[in-house]
């Protein structure tokens, strides 16, 4: 399985990005599909995740009621949909994939994309 970020760039406070994670091989509905971030001088952090079968999402707090997370099964593609956008989003976004459930944790992790950069200015 690879993964491939795309759709970061930059915005102002308040802006909105989406982010998009194609996916190229079998991903099984027991999967779930993660996206972090890792601003700069930062422990990588986790954002949210979805389980692919069922939808179910998982948010960190600090996203909670701004960013969403989709999938599109026919397009095998996993989406961040970032709301109202503040300078402490400001990072390099990856996604990756799990096998062990909903989970935060990134060595739970075991195939992980190319980041997109997101930056967000006042």
């Amino acid at each position: 399985v690879q993964l491939q970020a795309s759709g970061g760039g930059s915005v102002q406070d308040g802006g909105s990005l989406r982010l998009s994670c194609a996916v190229s091989g079998r991903i099984f509905s027991s999967h779930v599909m993660g996206w972090f971030r890792r601003a700069p001088g930062k422990e990588r952090e986790f954002v949210g995740a979805i389980r692919w079968g069922t939808g179910s999402t998982y948010y960190a707090n600090s996203v909670k009621g701004r960013f969403t997370i989709s999938r599109d099964k026919a397009e095998n593609t996993v989406y961040l949909q970032m709301n109202n956008l503040k300078s402490d989003d400001t990072a390099v976004y990856y996604c990756a994939r799990a096998t062990m459930g909903l989970t935060n944790t990134p060595s739970d992790y075991d195939n992980w994309g190319r980041g997109t950069q997101v930056t967000v200015s006042s």
